[in-house]
């Protein structure tokens, strides 16, 4: 079973970090590769940007829509996703883990399984690793720059 593992960091602090996973309308915000959440595709998003678990979150990217069901919520420590929908792979798992720093940040541990789909599908052991990473970083990023404007004295 293919399989990724990709870790950031960033200066923000845990709390930061855990409200952009959970509010799935913020996804688009930081991250490079997500065009846009499809809330018609989506359902069971919390209008305050709290999604629990049960929720779908819909995802296009260029033309592609994908969907994730979230399974599990750990405040602030861990968020398990699986897909609800998605051409390209089949029985996709994802977990993303923060553990704060001592210097106050996030480290931010992201990994995933997931099956082949004929087609498309061989493509991903090659590609899946390298856009996870992106997203990684771009939640690192996103988030130290929410910090430090909520923080100018930085």
């Amino acid at each position: 079973m293919p399989r990724y593992r990709v870790k950031s960091s960033t200066s923000a602090p845990v709390d930061t970090v855990w409200d952009l996973l959970i509010d799935s309308r913020s996804w688009p915000q930081w991250s490079s590769g997500l065009d846009e959440l499809v809330e018609e595709r989506s359902s069971g998003l919390d209008p305050h940007g709290h999604d629990g678990v049960g929720a779908v979150r819909a995802f296009r990217t260029g033309r592609m829509v994908t969907g994730e069901r979230l399974t599990e919520l750990v405040a602030g420590r861990r968020m398990a996703y699986e897909d609800a929908f998605n051409f390209a792979m089949k029985d996709y798992q994802a977990v993303v883990e923060l553990e704060p720093t001592d210097a106050g940040g996030t480290a931010i541990h992201w990994h995933g399984t997931w099956r082949m789909r004929p087609g498309i599908g061989w493509t991903m052991p090659f590609v899946l690793p390298r856009v996870m990473q992106r997203m990684a970083d771009d939640l690192a990023g996103y988030a130290a720059r929410a910090t430090e404007a909520d923080d100018p004295g930085t």
